[in-house]
């Protein structure tokens, strides 16, 4: 709900224009430095309230002393104020100041750094309770397959393994949930996992991989067949095919190798995102799950050999007779990281170019939500970012919240939180740079028609090379 540098008139216009009755935010007072004012639109007409600070407290010119503007927000929004005419000023929703234009980044980080990435992602923590149901992560019969006690999958989202042994308690239980883009709609109606997820976008076995069984004996029910038992059937959204899907998962233990190599055969994975080490401060956080270059290995019904590995200083990059996998080492700054995705989605995009139906892309560190969830709200924004262009409205807050809805916890600390904005800011301006070099060889182009221009400025359908890193932020 705070706004910043704001006067009276813009509240006024951004409140009637995108609010509603019970919308409100607080900005700074323009006629006295120090001081804040809260706008609330009430009855179609903006009400002003101005906020004091006097003896290191908040208030309102009356009434309870607050020692924060936190505190203040939360007791008028239990306690509605009233102003001398009779008319009640409810607070009922904070104005949404976290949506912006990609092009408009620069502008909401230099706000943020002022101290509002704290707030903005406390706000986050509030509101992230865990809502949904996590029944089956607390069952007996599955803790030994938990990395962690508290992370758990959602039941709602949840990965399903189909070609288990039924009789087993348990055996179709992983510690993993879908993320996909949701529209306004999922995200006030989510239903059960895999079901509600295939029937939309229809999820299939892949057909011939790797040098294992065959693929009847991998794979006896894809994800369609288990929405089509479930009553599930739906039609193909062309729309929701467009964008990506992703399985967030924890790191491997040493009892849950063949169902991790079982669930990527069963989702048609083709690429995997490691964001973690095997091995961390001396601590365990994955364990090793493919074997040497050259090797091969089994994981229960899986064959996996590792027939080509290659390294550069930020990550590095196997590939599997079974699928394409990608391996990163602790990732330090936006640069790196930018240029991992864009290798990741080079290679999704060249496996859909080939005829090839890729499944969701599977990301992963320990728990399988810090990290992964970073890597995944960046991808997501990115991929938004370049289907629509630089006057695309993002707003990082709430697709924090939207994947929180379908794994807890996801984008676990402030410091990844800023981490997402700076590595979408960085990304953004690299796109503007590029296309203010793509604009002066045009103009060059014209004044010297003779020259040919062979420096290939890319599209803007894919994502071009970045920089070297300007920030030493961690995703650790």
């Amino acid at each position: 709900w705070f706004h910043g540098n704001l006067s009276g008139k813009e509240a006024e216009t951004l409140i009637l224009k995108r609010g509603r009755n019970g919308s409100f935010l607080v900005r700074e007072s323009q006629s006295k430095p120090g001081a804040f004012v809260l706008s609330v639109r009430t009855d179609d007409k903006v009400t002003h309230v101005k906020i004091r600070w006097q003896d290191k407290k908040y208030d309102v010119g009356g009434g309870e002393s607050f020692s924060t503007l936190s505190e203040l927000i939360d007791h008028y929004k239990r306690d509605p104020m009233v102003e001398t005419c009779g008319t009640v000023v409810p607070l009922r929703q904070p104005f949404n100041a976290t949506r912006i234009t990609a092009a408009g980044i620069n502008a909401r980080v230099d706000q943020l750094v002022k101290g509002g990435f704290w707030e903005e992602f406390e706000s986050l923590q509030q509101e992230s309770r865990d809502t949904f149901s996590r029944h089956e992560g607390y069952k007996d019969v599955n803790r030994q397959k938990n990395r962690y006690r508290n992370i758990l999958p959602y039941d709602h989202t949840r990965v399903k393994l189909q070609d288990v042994e039924r009789s087993v308690p348990g055996a179709e239980y992983i510690n993993a949930n879908y993320i996909r883009l949701l529209s306004d709609g999922d995200a006030y109606n989510m239903s059960s996992s895999s079901e509600s997820l295939s029937s939309t976008l229809g999820v299939a076995c892949p057909a011939t991989y790797g040098t294992g069984p065959e693929p009847s004996s991998i794979c006896s029910q894809s994800l369609s067949d288990q929405a089509a038992s479930n009553g599930f059937c739906g039609t193909l959204n062309s729309k929701r095919e467009m964008y990506k899907i992703y399985i967030a998962t924890q790191g491997c233990l040493g009892n849950t190798k063949a169902d991790f190599w079982n669930m990527i055969w069963q989702e048609n994975t083709c690429i995997i995102v490691m964001t973690t080490k095997e091995i961390e401060r001396g601590k365990t956080k994955c364990e090793r799950y493919w074997p040497n270059e050259g090797q091969c290995k089994q994981f229960g019904h899986a064959k996996v050999q590792c027939i080509k590995e290659s390294s550069n200083n930020d990550y590095t990059l196997r590939e599997f007779l079974f699928s394409w996998r990608d391996q990163p080492e602790g990732p330090a700054d936006p640069g790196c990281v930018l240029n991992f995705l864009q290798d990741v989605s080079s290679r999704q995009r060249n496996l859909t170019q080939a005829g090839e139906k890729p499944g969701p892309i599977c990301v992963h560190c320990s728990a399988g939500i810090g990290r992964t969830g970073t890597f995944i709200v960046i991808d997501m924004l990115l991929d938004q970012i370049e289907r629509h262009g630089l006057d695309t409205e993002i707003d990082i807050q709430r697709t924090v919240q939207m994947v929180r809805s379908q794994r807890s916890g996801l984008v676990q600390t402030e410091a990844q939180y800023k981490f997402v904005y700076y590595a979408l800011q960085q990304y953004i301006q690299t796109l503007i740079a590029r296309k203010r070099a793509e604009m002066q060889s045009i103009q060059v182009g014209r004044e010297y028609t003779n020259i040919r221009n062979t420096g290939g400025i890319g599209s803007d359908s894919q994502r071009s090379s970045l920089p070297s890193a300007i920030s030493n932020l961690s995703l650790i």
